[in-house]
């Protein structure tokens, strides 16, 4: 496997996205992705940020993908903060947006994290993993993986507001607005019946991660309100506040629950200035 790692040289703030109150929902539940995807600050783009880095290792006999983040000592990190029911959450996609995995690896007591083999052939992919070492503020590093010998790239699906996945209707309602926050309601429908019982995954009824066509920048939200809070409904609706940092085309990725099945609807949508 060759790796390119993609540095970038922005500096990334990590500020709390503001709480907002809507009828119907709870707080805005910023939690895992809150904190560094507050403002629309782009993240995923440098395998380094805050003295942390990134380094992917090899895809191992037994096919897995195995890496390690280094700390401001230059030493493995070990010591990890759960965030949303998982100490790191592994995001990965083919460069082209055509391909999503959402993972979580385990953890070795060196450092070394292990997931059986997120890639799905021969491609030019961007690894994002999200976490919070203990004492430091959450991170999204990013890195290119390069597979040779993969097709061409497929163009960017046009911007729709309905997806379809396993006989699941999802449609989008909503609109991206560069620099400001914008209320993103994703209901669910199967045979034309509101899904009304969707299950917590990752503590939430809905998980959103939104990449940036351009660039792959990452922005990764959770929806308003979170199960047991005795006013966030399992369904159809689930309603997220998302920052674009620029205008222009992003794709994006709804992870829901139903049936002890974790599906996920695909989205094109355009963020407007």
């Amino acid at each position: 496997m060759n790796t390119h790692q993609h540095h970038d040289h922005e500096q990334h703030q990590h500020e709390h996205q503001q709480h907002e109150q809507h009828a119907g929902h709870g707080d805005h539940h910023a939690g895992h992705g809150g904190h560094h995807g507050g403002h629309g600050a782009p993240q995923g783009l440098a395998a380094s940020d805050q003295g942390y880095t990134l380094i992917p290792e090899t895809v191992g006999p037994e096919g897995e993908f195995t890496f390690r983040i280094t700390g401001p000592d230059g030493a493995p990190v070990t010591a990890y903060e759960p965030q949303h029911e998982a100490l790191l959450h592994l995001i990965v996609v083919r460069r082209d947006l055509s391909g999503y995995r959402h993972v979580h690896p385990t953890l070795d007591a060196d450092g070394t994290w292990r997931v059986a083999n997120p890639f799905d052939g021969p491609a030019a992919y961007h690894a994002y993993a999200d976490f919070k070492a203990v004492g430091a503020a959450p991170l999204t590093l990013g890195v290119d993986l390069t597979f040779p010998g993969g097709s061409a790239a497929h163009p960017l699906p046009e911007a729709s507001a309905t997806a379809t996945v396993d006989g699941y209707t999802v449609t989008l309602a909503g609109q991206l607005t560069a620099g400001a926050a914008a209320p993103l309601t994703f209901t669910v429908t199967r045979d034309g019946a509101p899904v009304a019982d969707l299950q917590p995954y990752l503590a939430a009824y809905g998980h959103l991660v939104a990449l940036r066509a351009a660039d792959l920048a990452y922005l990764h939200v959770h929806p308003n309100g979170e199960p047991g809070d005795g006013v966030t409904a399992p369904g159809p609706e689930i309603t997220f506040h998302a920052v674009a940092p620029t205008a222009g085309p992003y794709r994006l990725y709804l992870d829901f629950k139903h049936g002890d099945a974790v599906r996920t609807a695909e989205f094109t949508a355009v963020a407007g200035a």
